[in-house]
C-alpha cells in the first residue's frame, strides 16, 4: 500500500470527454454487472478508445475474482470511504481467475494480484481545510481573500463539493479577487456558518450577539423560514453531537442525518454546553416558531415583517430571556417553564 496522497497540489483529470467514464454503486450492483461495463463497448466508443470504470463503496463487494480479469484496455478504479485491512501478501488462500492467482477475502489483496496500486487518502482534517482550500484556489487559478477562505470553510470537509466551489468561484471572477460576500452569494453553504455563529450565542445565552447575527442575516437578504429551518437543522446536529463520546461514533451519527463526521465533531465542543432536554426545549420552541409563521399569529404590515418578528422571539426565548417564550403564540395559556 503506497503512502498517503496528498490531493491538494495534484490537478484533477478531465474524465468526463475524452474517456468513456462509467460508475458503479457496489452495494446495489453485482460484481458480474461490474465485470460485464469493462468489456462491453459504447455505442459511440472507437476500438482504442480507452475507458475508466470506477466503482464505489467498494468495500462492498464480495466477489474479487473479476478484477483480475479486467481488460487491460480499461482502467478499474475502486474507492471505498471505510477502512479496509492492509494486504498481506502471503499466507492466505487463493482463488484464480484468466490464470492470474487472486486472494480471496480482502479487496487489497486482489488488487495487487492483479497488478493493481492501492492508495489511501485520508480524511481531510479541519485544520487542513485552509491550506488546502488555497491549493487549490491557486490550481484554478482564482486568488482568494484570507476571508473567503473561511467562508469556504462552512463547507467543510466534502473536497469534491469544494472543488465544485472553487471552479463556480473561479468562472464567477474574471480575474478579480474573490471575498467573503462573494462567497456568500455563490456557495449555498456559506450562510450555514452565519446560523451556526447564531446557535453558538444562543447556546452561550449571548443575547444582544444573537440578536445582532440574526439582523445581519436578515438585512442580507435571507429569508425567515431559510433561517428557521437552518436553526432547527443545528439544534439537530448539536442533538447528537451532545451523545458523542468517542470521534469513531462520528461517522455513524453523521450517517443518520446525512451530514459529515466533520460537522458533528465540531458541534461537540458546543453541544458540552447545553443538556438533552435544554435541546428538547429548544425544539419545542422552534416547532411554536414554525407554527406561529405558517398561521400568521403576529400581527405586521407585511408577512415578511410577521415572520422576522416571529423569528426574533424565537431566538430570544432560545437565549433564555423569560419573557420571549414563543410558545405563547400557538398555547391557549401559557407553558410551565
Amino acid at each position: 500500500m503506497s503512502a498517503p496522497s496528498d490531493l491538494a497540489g495534484q490537478a484533477t483529470a478531465d474524465l468526463g470527454n475524452a474517456l468513456g467514464l462509467t460508475r458503479h454503486d457496489a452495494r446495489v450492483v453485482p460484481a458480474s454487472a461490474i465485470a460485464f461495463g469493462g468489456q462491453s463497448q459504447g455505442l459511440f466508443e472507437t476500438v482504442d478508445d480507452r475507458r475508466v470504470v470506477v466503482v464505489d463503496h467498494a468495500e462492498a463487494l464480495t466477489d474479487h475474482v473479476f478484477i483480475a480479469s479486467f481488460p487491460p484496455e480499461t482502467a478499474l478504479v475502486l474507492v471505498s470511504s471505510e477502512p479496509l485491512a492492509s494486504p498481506r501478501r502471503a499466507g492466505r488462500p487463493s482463488a484464480r481467475a484468466g490464470g492470474v492467482a487472486v486472494p480471496a477475502g480482502a479487496l487489497p489483496e486482489a488488487v495487487l494480484a492483479a497488478g493493481g496500486r492501492v492508495e489511501r487518502v485520508g480524511r481531510l482534517a479541519p485544520e487542513a481545510l485552509s491550506g488546502w482550500t488555497r491549493s487549490r484556489a491557486r490550481l484554478h487559478r482564482v486568488s482568494l481573500t484570507p476571508a473567503a477562505v473561511q467562508a469556504l470553510g462552512a463547507v467543510g470537509p466534502d473536497t469534491e463539493r469544494l472543488e465544485n466551489e472553487l471552479a463556480k468561484l473561479s468562472a464567477y471572477a474574471g480575474g478579480e479577487t474573490i471575498d467573503a460576500p462573494d462567497v456568500a452569494r455563490l456557495v449555498s453553504g456559506a450562510v450555514e456558518a452565519d446560523v451556526f455563529a447564531l446557535t453558538r450565542a444562543v447556546i452561550q445565552r449571548r443575547a444582544p450577539a444573537a440578536i445582532a447575527q440574526l439582523e445581519r442575516l436578515l438585512a442580507d437578504g435571507q429569508a425567515p423560514q431559510a433561517i428557521l429551518a437552518l436553526l432547527v437543522w443545528q439544534f439537530r446536529v448539536m442533538l447528537f453531537a451532545s451523545a458523542l463520546r468517542r470521534d469513531e461514533d462520528a461517522d455513524r451519527m453523521a450517517k443518520a442525518i446525512r451530514s459529515s463526521a466533520g460537522v458533528i465533531v465540531r458541534a461537540s465542543a458546543h453541544a458540552r454546553r447545553v443538556t438533552r432536554p435544554e435541546i428538547a426545549r429548544a425544539y419545542e420552541t422552534l416547532y411554536a416558531t414554525d407554527l406561529a409563521m405558517k398561521t400568521g399569529r403576529i400581527d405586521a404590515t407585511t408577512r415578511a415583517e410577521s415572520d422576522a418578528l416571529a423569528l426574533t422571539l424565537c431566538v430570544l426565548d432560545l437565549c433564555g430571556v423569560r419573557s420571549a417564550d414563543v410558545r405563547d403564540l400557538v398555547v391557549g395559556e401559557p407553558p410551565r417553564r
